[in-house]
């Protein structure tokens, strides 16, 4: 069994920190970086790491990982991504789809009487919606049926068919990914495309 153990948290593992989804803690250590390219040009890094184990004291070394990107150009410490502004013509409208039909809750403690238009923080996860009440510069019409060839927010859900049920019995139109994987777009009151992929 000890052997077994060894031999797989001695294995080289690769952890692409651009798309971690959630905080993990690894047993790793001697960690290196290597470069990663795309479309020719430098995309960032990821770690190239051995894991290490001492059987006989039983312990496990373990060092935590960030969600840091590693990029050779600028390391700001991105971490993720704070919130997304959506326009909207008439706040209200906008409520009713997006905490009756999405079911998202509004964020209270953010502050939405101190700028000069109405809007709304809304909870994706940790992350959020910054509905906005302002003229929209974007044409209404003449936009992609298929939200995936549009300006879109992707938020990740736990169950597509849950919420096709609910977009057909609201009337609402939508596709389905074109590429079969359990992907469904839609559109606002105010023709923002949004992509509800299921992870």
């Amino acid at each position: 069994m000890a052997s077994l153990v060894n031999s797989i948290l001695t294995s080289s593992l690769k952890v692409n920190h651009g798309f971690l989804q959630e905080p993990t803690t690894y047993m790793f250590v001697d960690r290196k970086y290597k470069p990663v390219s795309r479309a020719g040009g430098s995309y960032g890094c990821y770690f190239m790491t051995k894991a290490k184990v001492s059987i006989d004291a039983d312990i496990f070394p373990k060092e935590a990982i960030s969600n840091e990107v590693v990029n050779e150009k600028n390391d700001c410490g991105v971490v993720g991504l704070h919130h997304v502004g959506v326009l909207c013509e008439n706040l209200e409208r906008s409520l009713e789809f997006y905490q009756k039909i999405i079911g998202l809750e509004i964020n209270e403690a953010r502050p939405h009487d101190k700028l000069p238009y109405r809007g709304a923080w809304l909870w994706v996860g940790t992350g959020m919606i910054h509905l906005m009440e302002l003229p929209n510069p974007d044409p209404l019409t003449g936009r992609p049926e298929h939200g995936g060839r549009d300006r879109h927010t992707c938020i990740s859900i736990k169950d597509v068919s849950k919420l096709k049920a609910v977009l057909d019995e609201a009337g609402i139109s939508y596709t389905l990914s074109r590429s079969g994987r359990p992907a469904i777009f839609t559109r606002d009151p105010d023709a923002n495309a949004l992509e509800f992929t299921q992870i």
